[in-house]
């Protein structure tokens, strides 16, 4: 793993301290030194310069106390912009322009003193110390279960680490106590209570002595859920539950939800169960007998949770053919006009009636 150098922390810094009493080597002040360095198996170390004199001719980094032709590791000349490969050369090392020398993909191999040799046009400057690598293991994680039902099940995930400093992550997201989980005061233990769809992936981290996250494994959950709703579509499209449709037309219908693991369909025809087990129904010429009232059921065995969503097929009302033309009035505008054609009608022979009385009244005043 490559990073980039970290932040030191206080007890970073004392963790050094106490290196470098431990490896015996003490600078007077103002004199070059090396900052000892407690790095991690597979991370960047990095060997840092104090009072690096100036007008620096030549880098030279050695392995051991001394800065011998046969342990050299690699050098860096400033005026010339040049490196020069040593004996110890493994490919992974470096050395920057300000005398540090980095280690890329620390090996435990690594541990051991280090010394530098920096030229200047007045002499030369030496400088001793000691780099440790330590191994260090990712975080282990282990759950209770990973087969859970949604706001039914709860899961306890323990973070396998003698870590103090441990962190918990769902879906990637950094995780603290709160009403839906809680987490132990050790920081080993996460307990959600009421686990949902969402809660699908843990893992827990810790920070090592280089404040970089050493993450675990990913637990992945399989949390069976829904159905949430049952949609029901047509063709014809179906209005307020109703689904008009002529005799001999083609009627689709087609049952959806939103479930895990997929669900399991029934339908019932007019209180009877058909056998029918897919999303959809098809009927290609309607009949008589296949109106009435269908009843599509989802159910999910796991979650044991069902519903359902009714529809109605009936004939198409509200148009009646007149001839064998391709016209058509509604059933309505029908009524009306036969209620004013009585009413005409009956109007009509009214006018008749008044007209022949008054017409022999007129005759017999006459006669008279």
């Amino acid at each position: 793993m490559d990073f980039s150098r970290p932040k030191c922390s206080p007890w970073r810094e004392l963790i050094l301290v106490a290196s470098l009493l431990a490896s015996g080597i003490f600078q007077t002040a103002g004199q070059l030194s090396i900052i000892p360095f407690i790095g991690l198996e597979g991370y960047r170390s990095f060997l840092d310069l104090e009072n690096i004199p100036e007008d620096a001719q030549e880098y030279s980094w050695h392995r051991g106390v001394r800065d011998t032709e046969g342990n050299m590791i690699v050098s860096y000349r400033p005026p010339s912009n040049s490196w020069q490969s040593g004996p110890m050369f493994s490919g992974r090392e470096n050395v920057t322009k300000e005398g540090r020398l980095t280690i890329r993909n620390s090996m435990l191999n690594d541990t051991g003193n280090y010394t530098v040799r920096v030229d200047v046009s007045s002499g030369t400057h030496r400088a001793t110390s000691l780099l440790e690598i330590r191994k260090e293991s990712d975080p282990g994680i282990s759950t209770n279960t990973t087969s859970v039902v949604e706001y039914m099940d709860s899961v306890a995930a323990l973070c396998h680490t003698n870590a103090t400093t441990i962190r918990w992550y769902v879906n990637g997201l950094q995780v603290s106590s709160n009403d839906l989980m809680t987490i132990s005061p050790d920081g080993k233990t996460l307990i959600i209570l009421k686990v949902s769809r969402y809660d699908v992936i843990l893992r827990c981290a810790l920070e090592n002595i280089l404040v970089y996250l050493q993450k675990s494994e990913q637990i992945i959950l399989t949390v069976a859920y829904g159905p949430d709703s049952v949609r029901l579509r047509s063709d014809p499209t179906v209005f307020n539950g109703i689904l008009s449709a002529e005799l001999g037309s083609k009627v689709e219908m087609k049952c959806t939800s939103n479930a895990f693991p997929e669900p399991k369909y029934r339908w019932i025809h007019n209180g009877s169960l058909l056998s029918i087990s897919e999303t959809n129904i098809t009927l290609p010429s309607l009949t008589w007998e296949q109106m009435g009232r269908y009843r599509c059921i989802v159910e999910n065995p796991v979650t044991q949770l069902t519903m359902y969503r009714d529809i109605q097929i009936q004939r198409k009302t509200g148009y009646i053919p007149i001839g064998e033309i391709d016209f058509y009035i509604s059933g309505s505008l029908v009524v009306f006009l036969i209620v004013m054609t009585v009413l005409g009608g009956v109007y009509l022979c009214g006018i008749l009636v008044y007209l022949m009385i008054n017409h022999f009244s007129t005759r017999t005043n006459r006669a008279i």
